[in-house]
């Protein structure tokens, strides 16, 4: 079977095909659509004539809309979530989660809408701000969360009037052209298009004359360069990039049950979260004890193929970033300690075991870079104001945790990290109403919330003079 892409409401062939690789067998199973510069344009081309149409309708009837979709693919939930499964590699379960995250942003996002605010009136003056739809969107996600990260930005974008083209990873694409089936009978003809690539159409879609905004996941690498393709027109711009989270553990922290949140924080889909926890930094009083314990946490994981009973983590996706991984432990081992893990499993795939490493420098590579893998470096601190300063040492500033007994102790700590996101003692927990976003290299822009709304919208001014 050849999955196919969606443009202009007709499920279409590639100008050529796309192999797809099983991550838990390193082979192919499926083969997809791939694009050319041609198809491209056609998918640009009809964003752009379904605009007018679909950014005159109320809220209500886009509503209705986004409502179909969501039940559509809610009764279609298990045959999404083994494809997610055979196409990302992570647990069956887990890929059930992602499906249902991806519905439930269908169903906020459409219940939500940006009314005239009101921003003065008075007896000589009215002044109104309306929120208008920007026009063709383009929609890039990557491979981590394929699902949820396409429907979380094709909701906002198409409920406040704009049009889409989304361009799945060259590596996940079989979701998105899943969804593209599952739409191309609900939304009118170009309202949602659906482009799939090897990774050669991404700099004509983020230059595209026709192309008002760009909403991209992905490295931060990859975002500059998304950045850099946009800067000719202007285009409105909403980056989530990578992210290098510290978790810090102060002393009056229980070390074994903040072990195993830590633990599922970072090892949450195979590492392969941009919100994992990337680095742990804990007390030198209780650094062998935490240690030792994300040791005996990191042995009792069942590692296998997604849809085998009892898998707990999946491979990790892709061989380009299983070989980055291994070489950032290989990196670790000459540095520092492995406590556990350090090594590919000896079976077909892209399988790693968990690893934990400790005393390694701040200046080693699995410390300052984005690993994006099963493998966490444990560091010790003497110093609260020190570990602080080791934590915002960084290029990044996606998220981070705290972790304490005294609430009060973590708020203050939390106000002196630099991230867009700081838990204390929680993690990864990330409700639709509430505004996310990088600070520093790790993006530009805020998704979710009402701020997420906006992101998809031009502000207007409307100033009347009372006579």
């Amino acid at each position: 079977m050849t999955y196919r892409m969606l443009i202009d409401g007709k499920l279409v062939e590639g100008a050529s095909t796309l192999d797809v690789i099983n991550p838990a067998s390193g082979t192919s199973f499926a083969s997809c659509a791939r694009a050319d510069a041609a198809q491209l344009d056609q998918a640009v081309a009809a964003a752009k004539r379904a605009f007018p149409a679909w950014s005159s309708l109320t809220y209500p009837e886009r509503r209705a809309y986004l409502h179909r979709v969501a039940e559509a693919l809610q009764a279609r939930a298990e045959e999404v979530g083994t494809l997610l499964v055979q196409e990302q590699g992570k647990p069956f379960r887990q890929a059930q989660g992602e499906v249902a995250g991806a519905v439930s942003a269908l169903r906020w996002f459409a219940d939500q809408e940006l009314p005239l605010e009101v921003i003065r009136d008075n007896e000589k003056e009215k002044i109104v701000e309306q929120r208008t739809p920007l026009g063709v969107v383009a929609t890039i996600v990557p491979w981590n969360f394929p699902l949820a990260l396409l429907a979380n930005k094709v909701a906002p974008a198409l409920i406040t009037g704009n049009t889409v083209v989304a361009k799945p990873a060259p590596s996940t694409p079989l979701t998105g052209a899943l969804l593209g089936e599952i739409v191309a009978d609900i939304l009118p003809p170009g309202v949602l298009n659906i482009v799939i690539d090897a990774n050669e159409l991404g700099a004509a879609l983020s230059r595209h004359p026709d192309v008002a905004m760009i909403s991209f996941t992905g490295s931060t690498v990859t975002g500059r360069r998304v950045m850099e393709s946009a800067s000719g027109s202007l285009k409105r711009l909403l980056l989530e990039l990578g992210g290098n989270d510290a978790a810090i553990i102060l002393d009056d922290a229980d070390v074994k049950e903040v072990a195993r949140r830590v633990f599922d924080g970072a090892m949450m889909n195979a590492g392969q979260v941009c919100l994992a926890v990337k680095r742990v930094y804990a007390p030198r009083t209780m650094y062998g004890e935490l240690c030792d314990e994300l040791a005996r946490l990191a042995s009792e994981v069942v590692v296998d193929e997604g849809l085998k009973q009892g898998a707990q983590m999946g491979p990790v996706q892709n061989k380009q970033q299983y070989e980055r991984v291994l070489e950032l432990i290989d990196d670790a081992k000459a540095k520092g300690t492995v406590v556990v893990g350090g090594d590919r499993l000896d079976r077909d795939g892209y399988f790693i075991a968990p690893t934990i490493v400790r005393d390694l420098p701040d200046d080693a590579r699995l410390v300052r870079e984005e690993q994006f893998g099963p493998v966490m470096p444990v560091l010790a601190y003497d110093d609260i104001d020190d570990v602080v300063q080791r934590a915002n040492d960084s290029e990044y500033g996606l998220g981070g945790t705290i972790w304490t007994k005294d609430v009060e102790r973590g708020m203050e700590i939390a106000l002196r990290i630099q991230a867009g996101t700081v838990w204390v003692n929680k993690h990864l927990d990330g409700p639709m109403d509430v505004p996310f976003g990088g600070a520093k290299q790790s993006g530009i822009g805020r998704a979710k919330g009402v701020e997420g709304l906006k992101a998809f919208t031009q502000g207007k001014v409307i100033n009347i003079a009372k006579v």
